[in-house]
């Protein structure tokens, strides 16, 4: 019975403390209130848009604003991926501590392999080649899901082990590969309004993703689980449908990011995913997203995709060598993560 009156007690609390924060921003003038939505604890995707000018502006002052242009020109259709890789990704870690997805660059493979093969360089292939690779990528998460659900192993353990079996599948579809047919190939080199149709594309994503997170029930089940798995289980939030929803859409997004590839580089790679399981990571964390959980930010990961990708060009073009560009690359990430939350040790 105690334990009862302690839960209601808990419960009670919660709307005061809700309360407070929504009564809170009403102070203060209209240009206070715009101020405080930009602080850093408000706005920690701030941060990493920031560093992307920051070192935009360098690029420029060194090599001039033409070639700065050009390397912009350049993030926004190879940062893309990045930036597709890291919503799905930041849906998993917002569903609170321990979530990860390791099998994105296997997930990003596979489909990118099979949708290909499905379409045999036909125009009148692409839908269906797309639904193929779409439905290889909700096996995946799926099984990810079920892995870590059924099995009870940890989702870093279940996930690397399934890109596994997931990349051998892809070896042995690799073979005979085609190439993408002309009108994929097209779409991923043509512009609208001087960007890049896959641009476009990731920015029309983006936008439905805010609206799913910010203004959907979905949204706010999946804050919730972040916070406190077991606090929204006794608020009524289907948890395990929305933790298995959150790998299904980012093995989806792999899948997608995949079939893109393939159509930018003229054919499916087995290796083509490889560079992404870890990025997808880093632009998350240092797009604001918490890693315990609770606090998705899509802007963040736009801003982090084009930091990191405008200091890997802005390094290769200085001619720095491996160890340095990986010595700065490491610096500057913990730089941004320390500026946007870091906190120091008592």
């Amino acid at each position: 019975m105690s334990g009862a009156h302690e839960t209601r007690r808990e419960v009670k609390a919660v709307p005061a403390v809700h309360q407070h924060e929504r009564h809170e921003p009403s102070a203060g003038t209209p240009l206070s209130q715009l101020a405080a939505r930009f602080r850093p604890s408000q706005a920690p995707w701030l941060w990493s848009v920031v560093g992307a000018v920051l070192v935009w502006l360098v690029t420029a002052g060194v090599f001039g604003f033409g070639i700065a242009g050009n390397v912009v020109q350049t993030a926004l259709v190879f940062a893309i991926f990045m930036v597709f890789v890291g919503l799905g990704q930041m849906l998993v870690i917002t569903a609170g501590p321990g979530n990860v997805d390791l099998s994105i660059p296997s997930a990003i493979a596979l489909s990118g392999v099979v949708g290909v093969q499905v379409m045999k360089s036909q125009d009148s292939m692409i839908a269906a080649g797309i639904g193929v690779a779409l439905a290889v990528g909700v096996l995946i998460g799926l099984a990810n899901y079920l892995l870590i659900r059924l099995l009870r192993i940890p989702p870093i353990i279940a996930t690397l082990s399934s890109s596994f079996i997931v990349q051998s599948v892809a070896i042995t579809q690799s073979r005979g590969m085609p190439p993408p047919p002309p009108a994929l190939q097209a779409f991923s080199h043509d512009r609208f309004v001087g960007l890049p149709d896959i641009a476009w594309l990731v920015l029309a994503v983006s936008i439905v993703l805010a609206l799913l997170l910010y203004r959907t029930v979905f949204g706010r089940s999946l804050s919730a689980l972040g916070q406190n798995a077991r606090a929204a289980w006794l608020a009524g939030v289907k948890v395990e449908r929305v933790r298995c929803l959150t790998y299904v859409l980012c093995a989806t997004f792999a899948a997608l990011t995949g079939l893109l590839l393939a159509a930018v580089s003229g054919g499916a790679a087995l290796d083509m995913g490889v560079e992404y399981m870890l990025i997808s990571v880093a632009v998350v964390v240092i797009g604001g997203t918490l890693v315990t959980g609770g606090r998705a930010s899509v802007a963040g990961v736009w801003g982090a995709s084009m930091f990191l990708f405008l200091t890997n060009a802005m390094l290769n073009a200085l001619g720095a060598g491996a160890g340095v560009r990986s010595v700065v690359y490491g610096l500057l990430i913990i730089a941004v993560v320390a500026l946007a939350g870091g906190r120091p040790a008592r």
